[in-house]
């Protein structure tokens, strides 16, 4: 049988081609929900521009022919150190979160799964054993301990906190209309914007998206929440004190003495005071440029936070990776390991979870080739001198001495 020579081939060679027919796949609401970013996306842009600011300073010759790119988060031994980060609602496909934890799985390394997540949490740990949960602060602080019992009891091995959102507004190029339910009614209204994918509207075909968060449902409850229910709850939910943080942690310790991550740091003072709440690792994040607007890449708040707290936890960065280089010049400047979100969405989109497998391999790569020219036979040899920071480049955010 001969192979058709116009079928698209379904291999991507970059993070970039893969967001490329993510968008041609994808109806135009679904993929503007997916880029997201806040007012006028300034931090959401400086999060990848950031790194055309980095060099990398390459050796001629002593290349090392082998080269290691396995590390630990966490306590979780994983392949090459890029972990999934938790994102809500990953309904652009059909298989959602379960596909991401299943290419995570196939890849060696863990996934983040958003407490937003449309797929449980025990489906993903069926998927994937090294699921981190993640939570927002949200509910009163029974509804919340019950959220974390039953991610332990479904297996998770971590939880991360992300608590920097501060419910920015208005989109300079206009938001995208989110459904609160797909039902008949929105179907209408939406279909002039769907049947322009047949392909995406197909996958779907026997199993719509409920927009519900089965992770936020009550005991005994079949279903959990709609998105703009959970939102909700979030948004009239008292903001955490630094107490809350402590709290937090010593609930889940006691629970299950699984580590417990705060992501969203990029002061020093908070990293600080994240170390004196027990935190066992803390992610430098904006939230992917959809929490405050005006906020510095994580990159360039990397180095300060990780020369004042990585000999006491570990220190992730969270934005803007879209290649292995990407990866290595954080890694250099202080990182243990990145997180990556809007990467594999592009990647799940456009092709499920081979896509999502693609986008790591493509990272995985770009890490050894980076690695073989910067003369490093492991990730844990890079160091500051193998980048080229320019002047400007790094933000201290906070007083330094601050605890």
């Amino acid at each position: 049988m001969k192979l058709n020579p116009w079928k698209q081939n379904p291999w991507f060679e970059s993070v970039a081609v893969a967001q490329r027919r993510a968008r041609r796949r994808l109806p135009r609401p679904v993929y503007d929900a997916l880029v997201a970013g806040s007012e006028r996306g300034q931090s959401m842009s400086d999060n990848e521009a950031a790194y055309t600011e980095l060099g990398l300073a390459p050796h001629v010759a002593g290349h090392q022919a082998k080269r290691d790119l396995a590390t630990t988060v966490m306590g979780q031994q994983i392949s090459f150190p890029v972990v999934m980060s938790p994102t809500g609602v990953q309904a652009v496909h059909p298989d959602g979160e379960v596909a991401v934890a299943r290419a995570a799985a196939a890849r060696g390394t863990v996934i983040g799964l958003s407490n937003f997540a449309s797929r449980s949490v025990e489906d993903v740990v069926a998927a994937n054993p090294q699921t981190f949960f993640q939570m927002y602060w949200t509910g009163d602080r029974d509804v919340m301990i019950q959220r974390m019992e039953r991610a332990y009891a479904a297996g998770s091995v971590g939880l991360i906190a992300t608590l920097d959102w501060s419910f920015s507004m208005g989109r300079d190029w206009g938001s995208p209309e989110i459904p609160e339910r797909v039902d008949f009614r929105t179907a209408v209204r939406l279909a002039p914007q769907v049947v322009r994918k047949p392909r995406w509207l197909t996958s779907f075909a026997r199993n719509l998206p409920d927009l519900t968060a089965p992770n936020l449902a009550a005991p005994g409850e079949s279903k959990g929440p709609t998105f703009f229910g959970a939102y909700y709850e979030w948004m009239t939910t008292p903001p955490p004190t630094w107490d809350d943080v402590a709290w937090m942690r010593d609930q889940w310790s006691q629970l299950s003495g699984k580590p417990f991550m705060l992501k969203g740091v990029c002061r020093v003072d908070d990293a600080r005071r994240a170390v004196d709440c027990g935190v066992d690792a803390l992610s430098v994040s904006n939230h992917g440029g959809n929490n405050l607007d005006g906020t510095p890449a994580p990159i360039r708040v990397l180095p300060s936070i990780s020369n004042a707290v990585a000999d006491q936890v570990e220190v992730l960065l969270d934005g803007g990776i879209r290649r292995g280089s990407d990866v290595v010049k954080a890694l250099a400047l202080g990182a243990r390991a990145v997180m990556i979100g809007r990467a594999y969405l592009w990647g799940l989109a456009a092709n499920g979870q081979a896509g999502v497998e693609n986008v790591l391999d493509i990272l995985r790569s770009g890490i050894d080739s980076s690695l073989l020219g910067l003369g490093r036979s492991s990730i844990h040899e890079l160091s500051p001198t193998d980048v080229v920071v320019a002047p400007g480049f790094r933000r201290e955010l906070g007083p330094a001495g601050t605890s």
